[in-house]
């Protein structure tokens, strides 16, 4: 029997992370890590099973050549740390999650053997010693939490040196005891410095020199951090926005700079973009633009909040528009303005009305 390829990436930081920060956004933030990892499998590994903070893939009766298994590692290490480079560059929560996402690391372990198979509810996995070893090796004495480990059976498989250097790995040997039995390894500790990563856009500030179409302003007895929650995070728009058919939004992605929502009104598609604009230092900011809205070329909207205490905040609604024929913007100052002025009033007493209900249930 042909030997195979189990692979292991884990996240490293997890049990920390998800403890320590805001729980749903932490679960985002895993789930959007481990499809990243899931999209940067090149080698047509088999994915087991999904554990948590770690992906179990591999490859039936073939173990790829070193070239390819290193060229493998590289890329899941580029794509993590591609994606959290972009959760920190594009954020807009202000919550612990978002913000500590950064410090996620990762760890891939790759070992090698013969498999067999268990069958549970109709679903095939593999199954024996060799499974056991390798997430036995994720327990190691590696002083990092940023490192691939390739167990010294799969070294020797595909002839890896215990002195293989190159720009990204250096190995070095190590082994630990499980089970009354040692297991060797080489293991290389990761430079994310030396990884390829790709240059991010500068994201772009939308700012306007003249003063909004239309301006509101309403208290709200609330956190300003959670006021922004529930702005910014679209399962909670029907609550509050009304007239609506259908909020259509990836509901595993946190809501960041160049996010894409869709709202269906009578059958047709307004899509919008998330955006910022300048604000001071202690004000949460929001915004969404749109080219869909009827009789307007463009509409921008913002949401900024300043917080007034720890139970308390500032919302100030504006909204901006842009209509190159002087027919339309006479037709929009005459009768869109009093519709979308209204809709939002009511939206924003709504959003107040919400917020209540949902303090109330968390007394």
């Amino acid at each position: 029997m042909a030997k195979s390829l189990l692979f292991i990436p884990d996240i490293s930081g997890y049990t920390k992370f998800i403890q320590t920060t805001e729980i749903e956004h932490s679960q985002h933030v895993i789930s959007e890590l481990l499809e990243v990892l899931i999209n940067a499998n090149t080698q047509k590994l088999q994915l087991a099973e999904i554990e948590g903070d770690a992906l179990f893939f591999y490859k039936q009766d073939e173990v790829p050549s070193q070239e390819n298994l290193l060229a493998q590692i590289e890329t899941m290490f580029t794509a993590f740390y591609s994606h959290l480079q972009r959760l920190e560059k594009y954020r807009i929560c202000p919550c612990n999650a978002c913000a500590t996402a950064p410090n996620l690391q990762l760890k891939i372990i790759a070992h090698t053997g013969d498999l067999s198979h268990i069958e549970v509810h109709g679903t095939r996995k593999p199954f024996g010693e060799k499974v056991i070893e390798a997430h036995r090796l994720l327990k190691n004495s590696v002083e990092s939490d940023n490192y691939t480990l390739i167990s010294r059976s799969l070294a020797l498989e595909i002839q890896l040196s215990p002195y293989y250097s190159s720009k990204l790995f250096r190995f070095r040997q190590g082994s630990d005891s499980y089970d009354d039995k040692d297991l060797e390894y080489l293991y290389s500790l990761i430079d994310r410095e030396q990884l390829s990563l790709p240059s991010l856009e500068e994201p772009t500030r939308v700012s306007f020199n003249r003063p909004p179409n239309i301006l509101l302003e309403k208290t709200f007895p609330i956190a300003a951090e959670n006021l922004m929650e529930y702005i910014s995070n679209y399962s909670y728009r029907s609550n509050w926005v009304k007239g609506v058919d259908n909020f259509e939004f990836n509901e595993n992605e946190i809501t960041r700079i160049g996010t894409k929502h869709t709202c269906v009104i009578d059958g047709k598609d307004l899509n919008f973009s998330t955006v910022i604009t300048d604000a001071e230092d202690n004000e949460l900011v929001y915004g969404e633009v749109t080219s869909d809205a009827p009789f307007l070329d463009e509409l921008n909207q913002f949401f900024i909040i300043t917080p007034i205490s720890d139970t308390e905040s500032q919302l100030k609604s504006e909204i901006y528009w842009h209509i190159n024929s002087p027919a339309k913007r006479l037709f929009a100052n005459l009768f869109v303005k009093p519709v979308l002025k209204k809709n939002t009033e009511k939206a924003l007493e709504r959003l107040h009305d919400f917020v209540i209900e949902e303090s109330i249930k968390a007394a």
